[in-house]
């Protein structure tokens, strides 16, 4: 079985941490931001050096191939995302694009040609932490997305999509989408199960069903000082007992349901003012469809019991839309073919968090490479992985992007 280089891929992953590094050991490198564009310029400064043609495609997405024997074959594809969390850490997603890279650059290594092309594709706004939805480059790319749609989205300060990629020079006239015979994702875990299991790879077979709500809490503003307890309108009071019930809500659910509230905006808040209007988020998931069809039929019951005894109003909207998705069978057979030969310690497991192989999964057969994150920690700037992790993570990729690729003779 072959191998690549743990150095040199550990060095690749150091050097792009250098580039919108952050004061506690993290990375800030926001979708369409100067710091993500120096994240491609790097990229892309490696990919010509190791002899891959490079393209982007109207929503800013950046592919770099390498020729196979087959021209006229789809290529086998690699890929995740260089964007970061405004408070990242060094391995989201840009280990999945420094692995493919480490693929090529040791494919070339041992003279190997491959039959399909290979390309690496570095995935515009995977996190939505400036612009939402999140995995919105490879939502494009996939047609989940419509290409106008994407360009008007705009971030907090009223830039768009089009403006970001305009002021940047990205946008390429690569045609969206083509023809793809298959996707392999190498990334964190982004949660605590293999460092807990201590096994080094997770051979993943799918994603779990994803629903985003947003919530809007209406009461009566009035003041702090002389309104009576029993007769406030509280929204904020309202809506902690809301959040409580979404808590005790996935315990319902246990353990494979989950809920999370990770923003509240309090309208027009004053010190001394009982809060009359305001807005959460609502995360919920799931390995399975129906539950978190039950999961969100729930969160509607619950808190519109929560508003009417508190005489309020809720407004639940949906924002966002996963559904469960299994991965193919025969990629999925690749890595597992590759982490056998191997010998690493390994273990089957469902992605928790999106990424750009869910939107991928519904296009072409597609699998994902797990490797534990120190602590399950993740989106975070303390984010930290194991050098010898990330190594095997990549020799299972190789091998198992070879398989699928077919080696010349």
């Amino acid at each position: 079985m072959l191998k690549i280089k743990g150095e040199r891929l550990w060095a690749s992953l150091m050097a792009m941490a250098e580039v919108g590094a952050t004061a506690r050991g993290g990375s800030c490198r926001l979708a369409l931001s100067a710091e993500d564009h120096a994240g491609r310029e790097l990229f892309s400064h490696w990919c010509k050096a190791a002899g891959l043609t490079l393209s982007m495609d109207a929503i800013g997405n950046l592919f770099a191939r390498r020729a196979g024997t087959d021209k006229d074959a789809a290529p086998v594809m690699i890929g995740s995302h260089l964007d970061t969390q405004p408070e990242g850490g060094r391995f989201d997603g840009v280990y999945g694009v420094l692995a493919g890279l480490e693929v090529m650059r040791s494919l070339d290594d041992h003279g190997i040609q491959t039959r399909k092309p290979l390309e690496i594709a570095v995935w515009t706004n995977e996190e939505g932490a400036r612009f939402t939805p999140a995995m919105l480059g490879s939502a494009v790319f996939t047609g989940t997305l419509a290409l106008d749609q994407a360009l008007a989205t705009t971030d907090a300060d009223g830039i768009s999509v089009a403006d970001a990629l305009r002021t940047l020079g990205c946008h390429g006239k690569r045609a969206l989408g083509g023809a793809v015979d298959a996707y392999f994702e190498a990334h964190i875990e982004q949660g605590p199960i293999l460092e807990d299991h201590a096994k080094s790879i997770g051979v993943v077979s799918g994603g779990q069903a994803i629903r985003w709500l947003d919530v809007r809490v209406e009461g009566l503003a009035a003041h702090a000082g002389t309104t009576p307890m029993p007769l406030r309108k509280d929204a904020l009071y309202g809506a902690a007992k809301m959040i409580q019930a979404l808590e005790c809500l996935a315990m319902d659910f246990a353990p494979q349901g989950l809920t999370t509230v990770g923003e509240l905006s309090i309208a027009k808040s004053s010190r001394n003012t009982i809060p009359g209007l305001l807005t959460f988020t609502v995360d919920l998931r799931h390995h399975r469809d129906a539950d978190i069809e039950a999961m969100e039929q729930q969160v509607r019951a619950r808190l519109q019991a929560i508003a009417q005894k508190r005489g309020l109003s809720v407004t639940i909207s949906p924002h966002w839309i996963s559904p469960a998705t299994p991965f193919d069978a025969e990629c999925v057979a690749c890595v597992q073919a590759a982490v056998d030969a191997l010998g690493y310690s390994q273990q089957p497991i469902v992605s928790g968090a999106g990424h750009d192989a869910i939107h991928l999964a519904r296009y072409c057969p597609t699998a994902m490479i797990f490797i534990p994150c120190v602590g399950g920690l993740s989106h975070n700037e303390a984010e930290d992985v194991l050098p010898e992790d990330v190594r095997q993570g990549a020799d299972v990729l190789l091998n198992a992007v070879l398989k699928r690729a077919g080696q010349a003779n």
